[in-house]
């Protein structure tokens, strides 16, 4: 299930909320790739909150947004680099992105295995995709009271074999989003002070999302996510003399 993109943007952009959370996912974001000078750094889904540190170093900056959701000019003030497109059908060409960020673009895409099918197409070799779903031991999966309340949830684990299936490797995981989802002033107040207390202790418990970074595989299972493997005779048959063909 889609959310509209008005929702979104009214989400992060006009609430103290969506504020701290662009705040606590993109810092972690940033940790993992704190530069990107010359690069082509992709967004799927509504990740153009987390992407203006990038506009003013990577070599470019383009937002796509599922049609399902509906897309927005971004970023204000600015020429706009967001771009409507088919979950299954990026505009892009193979292997562009340098960089590629994924936010409220799995968990509620209609095709999971198309958007990822289009995630792996579009990376380039030796590029990084960054994975943020909701987890599903974490409160803000609990609570329809901000997007991550909405779609599928995930363990890491599971996500980690999702990605697998589909031709990554995951290397480096980290979780967001330590306070409560609610809008009272305390918790705003003190949002970054439970980031801080959160991530000392375990991600996968108590991190409202999940930060997944992955490469490509370089030896992706074939279509169907079944490897081939060589066959090994029976051992009882071991033993037994070869049988040679009669002359002719």
């Amino acid at each position: 299930m889609h959310l509209d993109v008005r929702d979104l943007r009214n989400f992060y952009y006009r609430t103290g909320l969506g504020r701290a959370v662009q705040r606590s996912v993109r810092g972690q974001m940033l940790s993992l790739w704190p530069e990107t000078p010359g690069r082509t750094v992709v967004g799927y889904g509504f990740a153009v909150p987390l992407l203006r540190p990038y506009l003013a170093q990577a070599r470019r900056v383009i937002g796509l947004m599922p049609a399902q959701q509906g897309v927005m000019p971004w970023p204000a003030e600015l020429p706009n680099v967001s771009v409507l497109c088919e979950e299954v059908s990026w505009p892009l060409p193979n292997g562009i992105a340098d960089h590629l960020v994924l936010l409220h673009g799995l968990e509620s895409a209609d095709n999971q295995a198309g958007v990822l099918e289009e995630a792996h197409r579009v990376l380039g070799d030796g590029g990084r995709a960054l994975f943020i779903v909701p987890n599903r031991r974490g409160l803000w999966a609990q609570r329809d009271v901000t997007p991550f309340g909405h779609g599928r949830t995930y363990s890491l684990g599971q996500i980690e074999a999702l990605l697998a299936h589909h031709g990554f490797i995951a290397e480096r995981h980290l979780a967001a989003l330590y306070a409560p989802p609610s809008n009272r002033g305390f918790w705003l107040r003190t949002a970054d002070f439970w980031e801080k207390v959160g991530r000392r202790i375990s991600a996968q418990l108590a991190g409202g999302v999940l930060l997944v970074e992955a490469v490509k595989n370089p030896d992706p299972a074939p279509s169907g996510g079944l490897r081939v493997t060589g066959r090994r005779p029976l051992k009882v048959l071991e033993g037994l003399p070869v049988p040679e063909p009669r002359p002719a």
